[in-house]
């Protein structure tokens, strides 16, 4: 006979969570993902009418999509962490409601330094909101099912960053620059139901030891990344004495940051936990990869209107053509995870990787926009095999305790490879063009500037490959699989 207290023995998602509430749950992780990517890229597109609603240069006005970047690399792993020790649904509920106030904010900033405060606050929303979405899937959905629900949030990343510049365009030609942050009201109130009603509250903040923030830690790796952040953004591909002593002093924080860490008995990053070879192949291979897609961001414009001669219209639908592919194959790359293991998925993903970047390192002009678009598509694939595995395979292992730092580390690691990539394989296109700009460069010298771009590319993919292949999942990952088989 079954004990009347039974049912309160069970995990709290037994309980809870029937099946539709599971979906609407998961909804809204996926909607908080969609508002954090949507929210980066949707901005993009209005710098040129900001710059002229505010009366500003590019220097300052690019400081409307920096500022919301910063402050999500440089705060990403804290957040994290204080989702671990406060609670990740609380806190998450709390960055959907800032989220949605400093959009409010944002469209209503009378001043372009009034703008940029507000989509710095954003950005800390949306820190918060691309971490614990990760770190609360594990709460939310069953193990083996743990690939298609990262395969989605994956999707709507991917959706926010493809829908971005086209919906700012309709926004702006319909009702100004106020509509690209507006918009995100509605979307924001909707997504703070949505957790409100269906999150499991079976995460609360840990009783076991006396846990405590670590503010002075936070500091340093705030100044670790930004310093860090900014020497690679700044000087658009020109390493000057500026790039050189914000690299400097990165360094010198983040030797200090080590040295306090080793010596907290709660640290913000334990160091041990960088003993997990798993956990370090997962974040080398995504900053690796990251740094790859970054390349066919920042080159991939130039090679479509100068050597192929395409209209700007006609060059928004080509890049769309990458975040397109990412949208469509990121639920079934998970469901393929879930299905054949996150080892041979993220293998698969990154040997894809390595074929399209081998393609685009020998693309013809001849072939025009169906042969970039083509290599484009198959680069894309690999990273959406590879992104839903490595993220499961990462996250799967992990202590619950430790659930929320480690997601903030799987983003941060991403960002750095984006920041990294732009600096790196910037200079390395910028060696084939003419030393009085790109305004001057010829379609040979943009041809000449893509192929180098791209044959760099793949050493990283490669290399990332080869990182993952000498390590295995851990048993506890194996037996999740078999045990969800038996079921």
């Amino acid at each position: 006979m079954k004990p009347a207290n039974a049912e309160q023995r069970l995990p709290p998602t037994a309980v809870r969570q029937p099946r539709a509430p599971v979906r609407w749950a998961l909804a809204s992780l996926a909607l908080s993902t969609l508002l954090a990517s949507l929210g980066a890229s949707v901005a993009t597109v209005g710098l040129p009418v900001l710059a002229e609603a505010f009366s500003a240069s590019f220097a300052q006005v690019q400081w409307v999509v920096l500022a919301y970047l910063l402050a999500i690399t440089t705060l990403i792993v804290s957040l994290g962490r204080l989702g671990d020790l406060v609670g990740r649904r609380k806190l998450l509920l709390a960055a959907i409601a800032l989220f949605t106030l400093a959009s409010g904010l944002c469209g209503l900033a009378p001043s372009l330094w009034w703008l940029i405060a507000a989509r710095a606050v954003q950005g800390l929303g949306a820190a918060i909101m691309m971490t614990l979405t990760l770190a609360l899937v594990g709460e939310t959905v069953e193990k083996n099912r743990t690939g298609s629900a990262m395969g989605l949030l994956a999707t709507l990343s991917a959706v926010g960053t493809a829908l971005g510049p086209s919906l700012g365009g309709l926004l702006i030609t319909g009702f100004g620059w106020h509509a690209l942050f507006l918009i995100n009201v509605p979307l924001g109130l909707l997504t703070l139901v949505l957790a409100w009603r269906y999150l499991p509250t079976g995460n609360q903040a840990p009783t076991v030891g006396r846990l405590r923030f670590d503010g002075l830690g936070t500091l340093l790796l705030a100044a670790t990344l930004g310093t860090y952040a900014l020497a690679m953004t700044l000087g658009r591909a020109s390493f000057g004495g500026l790039n050189i002593g914000l690299l400097f002093a990165a360094i010198i924080c983040g030797g200090l940051f080590v040295q306090v860490q080793r010596r907290l008995e709660s640290p913000l990053i334990p160091l041990a936990m960088l003993r997990d070879r798993l956990l370090v192949s997962g974040l080398a291979s995504s900053a690796l990869v990251a740094a790859v897609m970054m390349a066919t961001l920042l080159v991939g414009p130039f090679y479509l209107s100068i050597t192929l001669g395409l209209p700007p219209a006609i060059v928004g639908l080509a890049l769309a053509a990458g975040p397109c592919v990412a949208a469509l194959a990121g639920v079934p790359a998970g469901r393929l995870a879930d299905r054949f293991g996150v080892r041979p998925m993220r293998l698969a993903g990154l040997a894809t990787m390595i074929l399209g970047t081998l393609l685009l390192s020998l693309v013809s002009p001849a072939l025009g926009i169906a042969g970039y678009v083509f290599t484009i598509a198959i680069t894309t694939l690999g990273y959406a095999l590879f992104q839903p595995a490595n993220n499961a395979a990462v996250m799967a292992p992990i202590a619950d305790n430790n659930r929320g730092v480690v997601a903030g580390l799987l983003n941060l690691s991403r960002n750095l490879g984006f920041f990294t990539g732009a600096s790196v394989l910037g200079a390395v296109f910028a060696t084939q063009l003419p030393t009085n700009g790109i305004a001057a460069a010829s379609p040979e010298d943009v041809t000449n500037g893509l192929h180098l771009t791209f044959a760099v590319a793949l050493s990283l993919t490669g290399l990332a490959w080869l990182i993952a292949a000498g390590l295995r999942v851990p048993e506890r990952l194996r037996q999740n699989k078999d045990n969800a088989g038996q079921r």
